[in-house]
């Protein structure tokens, strides 16, 4: 990760009329380390319960001796009660600097296991329980040096008779690295390529062909792997800088966006990738896209140097910006909908965090 209000939100209507929309601050929580990621918990029983990952550059203090600087962090559980809108921290937990986290989408009959990639070249697993996340494994990146940082993480939920899951993994010496847990509920290193010449900044399954997998860097390239050949398919040169996030499209076959610190966020169809669908700027580099819960039209961005965007995608030639929330004065890294949501309530809740004002949100979109 680089260490580079008013609150608008629109709702499309038919016939291309815009209506404003209210967007409500419910929490403003100081995480007192720097927050970069937000995730919400999938599982049907724990839907009330999000974590806030942190990263924090210990530095050289005046008059010590000098030393390598420490890159710190810590795991918060939250509980958000929808009806009342309380938020209650459940947990914190002191790691190294956290920089993406991701939850299973298990079974209903399986606990929960939420994913973490860290400064020390880790993927961390941690299930949650009573609730509470308890530490059950770890396992370090291959490579030559010891400054490796695990950047992002992507699972794959396998269906075969060892029902094993996957994490696919990128690093910043621009590698890509397959993780396998076994029914033993061991994590093993499958495969390790390198796929781009800096920071591999982002991966991610293809939701609808999981034997394809997409990677972007700092190299300015998105990248399309076949699992099966372990061979590139496809080199995307459409950015006009590094790729930063990924989204297989949650319902929509052959659609993924895309993020980059151009400020652009592009459509493609998979089946022809050689040029967007379409893009639009939202100004401030996009860090990530999260699609809404209910209808998976609204997209949720991550724009590091600008603001939380909303962008509505009901037609993928003609992405809208629908809605911007200023409340945060620092990068803005993580951002994710709560997918605890009543079908007729017309409003969907949201948590954001920024970098360095360390700043939690949990607002309200209606």
């Amino acid at each position: 990760m680089k260490n580079y209000c008013i609150y608008r939100v629109f709702s499309p209507l038919t016939h291309n009329l815009m209506k404003m929309l209210n967007i409500e601050l419910i929490h403003n929580v100081d995480t007192e380390y720097s927050a970069d990621s937000v995730e919400w918990c999938p599982h049907k029983n724990f839907r009330d319960i999000f974590a806030c990952g942190t990263y924090q550059l210990e530095e050289n203090k005046e008059g010590e001796e000098e030393k390598p600087c420490q890159r710190k962090g810590r795991i918060y559980l939250y509980e958000f009660e929808k009806h009342t809108k309380s938020l209650k921290e459940l947990q914190r937990i002191e790691t190294a600097a956290i920089l993406d986290m991701k939850w299973i989408n298990c079974n209903d009959n399986e606990l929960p296991i939420l994913a973490t990639a860290t400064a020390l070249g880790k993927v961390e697993l941690f299930q949650l329980e009573d609730p509470e996340l308890k530490l059950i494994d770890s396992i370090h990146l291959k490579s030559d040096d010891d400054n490796i940082l695990a950047l992002s993480l992507d699972w794959k939920q396998g269906s075969g008779e060892n029902n094993e899951n996957q994490i696919l993994v990128s690093d910043s010496k621009g590698n890509i690295s397959l993780l396998n847990r076994t029914n033993e509920r061991n994590m093993e290193i499958l495969k390790t390529w390198h796929a781009h010449n800096f920071e591999a900044w982002i991966c991610a399954f293809d939701r609808w062909d999981q034997n394809r997998v997409y990677t972007g860097g700092d190299d300015t390239f998105l990248n399309v792997y076949d699992l099966r050949t372990e061979s590139r398919i496809l080199l995307n040169k459409s950015h006009a800088a590094g790729v930063t996030c990924l989204l297989s499209h949650p319902v929509r076959e052959h659609v993924l966006l895309t993020g980059s610190y151009d400020e652009h966020l592009r459509t493609f169809d998979t089946r022809a990738m050689r040029a967007p669908l379409s893009e639009i700027n939202l100004q401030g580099g996009i860090w990530r896209i999260k699609s809404d819960p209910r209808e998976h039209n609204l997209m949720l961005c991550a724009c590091m140097y600008h603001n939380f965007s909303i962008v509505h995608l009901a037609d993928l030639n003609a992405p809208t910006l629908t809605g911007e929330f200023g409340e945060h004065t620092s990068i803005c890294y993580g951002a994710d909908w709560d997918l605890n949501f009543d079908e007729g309530d017309d409003g969907l809740n949201m948590a954001t965090c920024s970098f360095y004002d360390h700043k939690l949100c949990v607002s309200r979109v209606s």
